[in-house]
């Protein structure tokens, strides 16, 4: 994996403003990404990863609002960039998977009209046959036959429509793919499917790829660095392995410990509480209320994350003596 940086964001804030008051949906949120690297973002839902990545994408609307950080992209800031320059960067630089393949595509129009939309608003010197055997040759890839082309989505199966989904992400050759909850409603086999479509298209491109989600097991399965995120912040950033044999934010490891395990029999331990709304966030760590080893300073200060390692990162005032 190379070292040169294909997306850095930094101090990233959405906001959803309602009336006089406003929800931090994502706060203060910093990472790395790399070219090749596959970056999990787990957390509860509410927690803000859907929010981070239709921020990274331009997509979000009001009532939300990007109200400050930077996101680096080719050595531009991608939240700045005006519309027409933004809309010419998405496919091309940056492409999304959206949650929910049985709702992102069209079904009155044919699969080959919309993927040569995509291509057409980027590059609008091919012809219509050229065009065609591109889309040909990128439903290849993702394991469909040709025929796909001539369909409306209502006719392919979930698993189907999740690939086509995956095909007009890569459609332009980004350097940076983000699918968020790529395998939702989809049985376990079509799961392990698609997800290993998505890493084969994403390993021959060397793109770099968030993956959004809530499955541990997948995560374990498919991604180089694990991030967590918590009442929209991120509380933990760890390499895979490192994350699940030693997790060191509590949060962390109360998640692993809900989790079933092959390997040992122990009975399951489900997190006390649930998270705080974000209109109505604790003092201190947003999460002192549902952690075994708070203290009084967890209630009255807002941890950072900061680096403990080389490759981690943990938002924890406690870490080091839990570590």
């Amino acid at each position: 994996m190379s070292q040169d940086i294909a997306l850095q964001v930094n101090s990233l804030r959405v906001s959803y403003r309602s009336g006089d008051r406003e929800v931090k949906a994502v706060d203060d949120v910093t990472f790395s990404l790399y070219p090749g690297e596959r970056l999990g973002i787990v957390g509860e839902s509410g927690s803000g990863k859907t929010t981070l990545a239709l921020a990274l994408m331009r997509l979000h609307k009001p009532p939300a609002y990007i109200m400050g950080g930077e996101a680096i992209l080719d050595g531009r800031d991608i939240l700045a960039l005006g519309l027409d320059e933004m809309r010419q960067t998405r496919w091309s630089k940056l492409s999304l998977i959206p949650q929910g393949s049985m709702n992102s595509l069209n079904p009155v129009v044919k699969v080959k009209h919309q993927m040569a939309d995509a291509v057409e608003a980027h590059e609008r010197g091919l012809t219509k046959n050229e065009i065609a055997k591109h889309i040909d040759h990128l439903l290849g890839r993702v394991g469909l036959p040709g025929s796909v082309a001539e369909m409306y989505p209502h006719e392919l199966s979930g698993g189907m429509k999740q690939r086509v989904c995956i095909a007009l992400a890569i459609i332009l050759e980004p350097s940076v793919i983000i699918a968020d909850e790529p395998t939702s409603a989809l049985d376990v086999v079509v799961q392990r499917v698609v997800m290993q479509t998505l890493n084969d298209v994403q390993a021959q491109l060397n793109a770099a790829m968030i993956i959004i989600g809530h499955d541990m097991g997948l995560m374990a399965q498919s991604a180089d660095r694990l991030a967590v995120m918590y009442a929209g912040k991120m509380v933990e950033v760890s390499p895979i392995s490192s994350f699940f044999h030693d997790p060191q934010h509590p949060y962390s490891k109360l998640l692993i410990s809900s989790l079933p395990s092959p390997e040992e029999k122990r009975e399951l331990a489900g997190i006390p509480g649930s998270q705080p709304s974000l209109l109505e966030l604790p003092s201190g760590c947003a999460f002192h209320p549902r952690c075994p080893v708070a203290e009084d300073r967890c209630r009255a200060e807002i941890p950072a994350l900061r680096q403990i390692s080389s490759q981690r990162h943990a938002a924890c005032h406690l870490v080091e003596e839990l570590s």
